[in-house]
């Protein structure tokens, strides 16, 4: 004989748990200052490279003064919008940003790519001074 659940009694139903306001507070203070920490050091970034530093506040637009400091032609910045090549071409422009500043590839893959804030404010407020982008201007050599 089958034993159909009666569901007419919801009472032993436990509700979907709501985050605490302390929480959700918490949350959002870390974010703020994870975004105030990112564009101080871009603003100082920015400067140093003779760019407008109120770039950095300006969605979309900080990308693109980053891949023009970092030496690349603008049109990378569509390349952000395809899922794959976006995180390729942010880890070269990350490496080419900081070796901008006379940074190594691995203050770039590190503090650039994936610790922006912390690289961002060493690059900024530190002694690193723009050197310029590294971009290699030599034609290919002719083969006959």
């Amino acid at each position: 004989m089958l034993d159909y659940m009666d569901y007419s009694n919801y009472s032993n139903v436990t509700q979907t748990a709501q985050p605490s306001p302390g929480f959700i507070f918490g949350y959002g203070l870390f974010w703020l200052i994870f975004a105030v920490l990112v564009i101080a050091g871009l603003w100082k970034t920015f400067k140093k490279a003779g760019r407008p530093g109120w770039a950095a506040i300006i969605p979309f637009y900080n990308l693109y003064i980053m891949i023009k400091i970092a030496g690349k032609p603008g049109w990378w910045l569509l390349l952000y919008f395809i899922p794959i090549i976006s995180l390729i071409i942010h880890i070269i422009i990350s490496i080419s940003f900081a070796k901008a500043y006379g940074r190594s590839t691995a203050f770039g893959l590190i503090l650039i790519w994936l610790f922006l804030p912390i690289g961002a404010l060493i690059l900024g407020f530190g002694k690193s001074t723009y050197k310029g982008a590294t971009v290699s201007t030599a034609k290919p050599a002719a083969t006959k």
